[in-house]
């Protein structure tokens, strides 16, 4: 594979490929060779950061199918460079950095190899150091010191590790000591928690964490390892599986039910009634547990957060910040702001992405659902904790495609078009503290609300984010702004008129 080959694998901070042959005919490019060599890069990257000889690099994967044997070619590529690799078998990818910074010996480094959400077909590796995960940058490093790497051992036999154990008992003594209980082993005992982990890795939860602190978790779906996936995508933000475990709750008569994305970094929850925990309703149950911690602190999260979580964390007493979309974004903007002096504690995309200052800023979706547990086992109703949350009566995504070949370019020109327009047009007001794309807030007569519109930095599209207190109020702010769009050139701007029209 050439350098060229390798770049195509950059995801942001981490790798994602096609793994294997799949009904798409999308080529496998994610092949064991490349793992291994990605693999040494990156003990070779660990080694030039510190002293310490022989280096100890833990391995995870998730339940793909693909998983075993890549996982075969890293402890091949971290053998290659002297470092010594182990085995942590079916595991999480915040275990994984855990795994790092947890127990007597920690490592030195992890490599979980997931692809979080995607297909079965795909894979992908995601690298740990002990100062977190690695950087867009850092990841430009590896896959230009991967190409030509001679991997001169095969078949190296790790030692295994049990650290998924550690793991486990670190988020049952989190939960034991925040809620206190009599029974102190037991502080979950006459809750019914339910989860489904979506037959990703995520089923040692309801195992090993729920049923020892003594909940009941009859009802749970999915929790065994099945790399087809085939019962539902295993993502907290997909209508299948939302609408999955809204089911199993309802029906198992759950105090909450819980859902996993793959690799256990994103969580959601279903409350007793049917109300789901996802997007800005999680992120505002979280940010009223944190304020009441840590009252005065910053809640950073993505650009496309509602005005009524503002409100909600205004009113709670927090201070809101929104920034750009990506997980890194907001929990790297968190990490500044702590260092530049000002409080922040929690950090969090509504996608589901989310991490807590108190956890090495890592996104955990099981130590959010720990958050959670430990309300509920003080006996707390958290319907109750986000009564005052007021939610926009039409919310709606669409999403351009960008038929230009310079494709950022283009995108910066039409919200330079934008930006330059809100001034002139009636009753649009432009957002004031704004990081990412254009954001513009509307008066009651032109749609009582926002529309924010961007750019995506790994698809040639324009996503556009609407939100309105009114009925109708969406389809008066896209009418608008199609009429400012006109003069743009370099967008499909076709879903838009559907969306206007229908």
């Amino acid at each position: 594979m050439t350098i060229e080959d390798y770049a195509k694998l950059r995801n942001g901070s981490d790798i994602r490929g096609i793994a294997m042959e799949n009904e798409w005919n999308e080529a496998v490019n994610l092949t064991p060779e490349a793992v291994s060599h990605l693999a040494a890069a990156f003990a070779a990257w660990l080694g030039e950061r510190t002293d310490r000889r022989p280096l100890r690099i833990a391995v995870g994967r998730d339940s793909r199918l693909t998983g075993p044997e890549l996982q075969k070619s890293v402890f091949d590529g971290i053998a290659s460079e002297g470092a010594l690799p182990f085995d942590l078998g079916l595991a999480s990818t915040p275990a994984c950095f855990m795994s790092t910074v947890l127990g007597d010996s920690p490592f030195d480094g992890s490599i979980m190899i997931t692809a979080s959400h995607l297909p079965y077909h795909r894979n992908g590796m995601k690298f740990f150091s002990p100062k977190g995960g690695l950087e867009k940058e850092d990841i430009v490093s590896l896959t230009e010191a991967a190409p030509g790497r001679r991997i001169e051992r095969a078949g190296t036999v790790p030692e295994k590790s049990d650290f998924m154990d550690s793991y486990c008992a670190y988020l049952k003594e989190k939960i034991r000591s925040g809620v206190n209980a009599a029974d102190h082993d037991h502080p979950l005992k006459g809750l019914r928690i339910i989860v489904d982990a979506g037959n990703g890795a995520g089923g040692f939860f309801a195992d090993k964490v729920l049923k020892e602190l003594g909940a009941d978790t009859e009802g749970s779906r999915y929790l065994e390892p099945d790399g087809r996936f085939p019962n539902h995508i295993p993502n907290p933000e997909n209508k299948e599986a939302a609408e999955a475990i809204r089911e199993a709750t309802i029906g198992a008569g759950a105090d909450l039910g819980i859902i996993f994305d793959t690799d256990v970094d994103r969580a959601g929850a279903v409350l007793p009634d049917g109300r789901a925990l996802t997007r800005n309703d999680l992120i505002a149950v979280l940010s009223a547990i944190v304020i009441n911690e840590h009252p005065g602190t910053t809640i950073v999260t993505d650009s496309i957060t509602s005005d009524g979580l503002s409100a909600f964390i205004r009113e709670k007493g927090g201070i809101h910040r929104r920034f750009k979309r990506g997980y890194r974004n907001v929990i790297n903007e968190s990490v500044r702001l702590n260092n530049e002096g000002t409080e922040s504690h929690l950090a969090i995309e509504t996608s589901g992405h989310g991490a807590l200052k108190e956890n090495y800023f890592l996104d955990d979706g099981a130590y959010l659902m720990v958050k959670l547990l430990i309300e509920l086992g003080k006996g707390k109703n958290i319907n109750d904790m986000i009564a005052g949350l007021k939610e926009p009566l039409e919310s709606a995504e669409i999403r351009f495609p960008v038929t230009a070949k310079d494709v950022q370019e283009n995108g910066d020109r039409v919200l330079s078009l934008l930006s330059e327009s809100a001034g002139s047009t009636e009753g649009w007001s432009l957002e004031k503290e704004n990081y990412e794309g254009v954001r513009v807030n509307t008066d009651e007569a032109h749609g009582s609300g926002w529309f924010l519109l961007r750019k995506s930095l790994h698809e040639p599209i324009m996503p556009l984010n609407l939100e309105s207190e009114t009925k109708g109020g969406n389809k008066v702010m896209a009418a608008a702004l199609l009429n400012v769009l006109k003069a743009a050139s370099g967008i499909d701007l076709s879903p838009l008129e559907d969306f206007v029209q229908n």
